[in-house]
């Protein structure tokens, strides 16, 4: 009987290919295919770009297809569309590596594809690779301490309704606004109402060509780009 594979989901970090850890290209280097999440309506990958430096030459590589949208029906079916293919490869004995941004356990399609394969079969062999997320690595870049001492931190999604957001950030000393370019209105409508909008730093497309930092949430779009958080300091020292 083929011993089956492993599955590595690996988070290459938030753009920059010299953020990804050295576990993370050390298996990069070793599997046999790579698996890269993309929009259902190209194949075009940030994750595949992001890691494509890192590839061992002529690797198979296999377009993942993830709808955008709310609808749970046409999102449980492309999981389950997505995992069948992976589950062939490993148990084909094939090892893989599913590329994701930031960290894979973190807001990440990897999430998904993790727990439909394992309903599919609990033996499956799968292994996260932690990745540097975009909120760490925004406030490395703008030398921002996010939390100390006895400091709390929050880290949400922009997706989440305005009064559910003013609650979680009233409590919270500090905060990361993951997928901040949704609802993006409501978001700063809730800033300025907890007088947060000055404390707060807008950074888009962070380590990628078009990279944007905004100190004044006042100066951002009423869309920013897709790639887009937030991080409030309450207390900036």
């Amino acid at each position: 009987m083929t011993q089956t594979g492993i599955l590595y989901g690996i988070g290459v970090g938030p753009g920059d290919p010299d953020l990804l850890t050295l576990k993370a290209v050390k298996a990069l280097g070793e599997v046999d295919v790579i698996f890269a999440a993309a929009s259902t309506k190209n194949d075009y990958s940030t994750a595949y770009a992001i890691a494509e430096p890192h590839l061992k030459k002529g690797v198979r590589v296999e377009h993942l297809g993830f709808p955008m949208t709310k609808d749970q029906d046409e999102l449980e079916a492309a999981w389950k569309k997505n995992a069948d293919i992976v589950s062939k490869v490993l148990n084909a004995g094939e090892n893989a590596a599913f590329l994701t941004l930031g960290d894979p356990l973190t807001y990440s399609t990897y999430g998904y594809l993790q727990r439909t394969l394992l309903k599919m079969d609990p033996s499956f062999h799968l292994q996260a690779i932690p990745g540097i997320t975009s909120f760490q690595a925004a406030a490395s870049k703008i030398g921002l301490i996010m939390t100390e001492s006895k400091e709390s931190l929050l880290i949400t999604s922009g997706v989440a309704d305005p009064e559910e957001l003013e609650r979680q950030l009233d409590v919270a000393d500090n905060a990361v606004i993951l997928k901040a370019y949704k609802n993006f209105e409501d978001i700063r409508a809730t800033l300025e109402k907890l007088r947060l909008d000055d404390k707060t730093v807008l950074v888009s497309r962070l380590g990628m060509e078009g990279e944007s930092i905004l100190m004044d949430i006042k100066d951002a779009p009423k869309t920013p780009h897709y790639f887009s958080l937030a991080l409030v300091k309450k207390n900036k020292r």
